[in-house]
């Protein structure tokens, strides 16, 4: 308005400097004066941010919410002003960790009302004040849900954009796993930016050992099997990545678990392609697991629905498996489990060889312990049948491989005589021989 001291002829009449002077009193303001100015100001951020009301306002809010951290509002939040803050001397534990939490969130409320545009200034200057992370992501998925109520499809979509990107910046440890899959089922009906959906996914992937199974079974929304294993795959590839060679063992053998549970669950979908299965199957490294029991059951039922799978795509299937890491009973299951390439047996018997090799040559090694020798030749005899047994079944199974391999030269002769007779009918209209039976 070009109000100034040439205009108004003497600086007390100054509406530019009586504005300046109520901008630099921003910090005596009360809290429900500070709340009205951001609100008024967010529906024209240009000209609160060029006259630097905004900045100062949003400074003066978070110095208020840090003042606050050491005090406790009245019981009406939506005006707590400077005369409305009491502090609290509760020495008692239970009351005190209530009070604490009390404190720290009073004000997510008063500030849901506020803009998206707002909110990323307003955590941006909270972070740099050193404001406590896991307050501040407390807030945004507060935040989130609250807008959600009234919001329409573009507005819900700025607001995840800017509650992911705010996320991001945090530290991973202040950030709730269940949460963020809660942030994650409207992300996935909604049409966010690939960038921040790479970064939810992101997040959520360097917690995977905390999440559960029913957090994994999330539909497949526009395709047609049941769940979406692409996602949980970008999940495991993000685990992988950010742990890097820090992950524990612990945590790798957690994710192990959980993983192999989601298999064994989405192995009965009959449209799951045996390349995807197989890239479960595989993803994860030989080490996260000591046994591979749950996933030889989970590709017992995977090939037990899907019946019209190739040799070639079993074996595939298979080749992750190690039979090194399996129980006698599951080697057992295999070595008799026709919907198994014969390979497969083979190889499950062939590890129990081993095993029994090594097991032996321990007896052996012990046989110094003299007060157990009876019971080291009873043990002896029990393996020794049980060995007979094995090399039965692999004489078996060997039999079986004779038989395919008959089979198989069954076919190519037939085929030659398919060939043969192909070519006799460019020189007369005989008939086809027909093929042995």
């Amino acid at each position: 308005m070009e109000m100034n001291i040439s205009v108004s002829g003497t600086g007390t009449c100054n509406l530019l400097q009586k504005t300046k002077d109520s901008i630099d009193e921003l910090s005596f303001w009360a809290w429900s004066d500070l709340l009205v100015a951001l609100k008024h100001y967010q529906d024209s951020p240009r000209t609160a941010t060029s006259s630097g009301i905004l900045e100062k306002c949003l400074d003066s809010l978070v110095g208020r919410l840090a003042m606050a951290s050491e005090v406790t509002p009245c019981a009406s939040t939506s005006s707590p002003d400077s005369s409305g803050l009491r502090i609290s001397f509760n020495t008692r534990s239970t009351q005190s960790s209530n009070k604490g939490l009390f404190r720290a969130t009073w004000w997510f409320e008063d500030l849901s009302a506020l803009s998206p545009n707002l909110i990323e200034m307003l955590v941006k200057s909270m972070v740099s004040r050193g404001y406590k992370h896991v307050i501040v992501s407390g807030f945004l998925f507060y935040y989130q849900k609250s807008k959600f109520y009234t919001a329409s499809s573009d507005e819900k979509r700025e607001v995840l954009e800017i509650v992911i990107d705010m996320l991001y910046t945090l530290d991973p440890s202040s950030i709730s796993c269940k949460s963020l899959f809660g942030v994650l089922r409207p992300v996935l009906r909604s049409n966010i930016s690939k960038s921040c959906r790479n970064k939810l996914e992101s997040m959520i992937g360097s917690q995977l050992d905390q999440a559960t199974i029913d957090n994994l079974l999330i539909p497949s929304y526009g395709r047609s099997y049941l769940y979406d294993v692409n996602l949980v795959l970008r999940f495991l590839k993000a685990f992988l990545r950010e742990g890097g060679s820090e992950l524990s063992p612990i945590r790798m053998k957690k994710v192990a678990s959980l993983i192999d549970l989601y298999i064994t669950e989405v192995a009965p979908d009959r449209c799951l392609k045996s390349s995807k299965f197989s890239a479960l199957v595989m993803v994860l490294p030989d080490s996260a697991r000591d046994s591979w029991d749950e996933l030889y059951h989970a590709m017992d039922i995977y090939l037990e629905v899907h019946t019209g799978l190739s040799e070639e795509e079993k074996v595939k299937i298979c080749g992750g498996l190690n039979y090194k890491k399996l129980s006698s009973e599951a080697c057992m299951h295999l070595s008799q489990n026709t919907k198994f390439p014969s390979t497969s047996a083979v190889q499950a018997l062939i590890s129990q060889q081993w095993k029994l090799k090594n097991l032996l040559e321990g007896m052996h090694n012990a046989k110094h312990y003299t007060d157990f020798t009876a019971k080291e030749d009873r043990g002896r005899e029990q393996v020794l049948v049980y060995n007979e047994k094995l090399r039965a079944q692999l004489q078996g199974m060997q039999w079986r491989v004779m038989e395919l391999e008959k089979v198989c030269k069954k076919m190519q002769n037939q085929m030659a005589k398919i060939m043969k007779a192909k070519v006799l009918t460019h020189s007369d209209a005989r008939p086809l021989p027909r093929l042995c039976s």
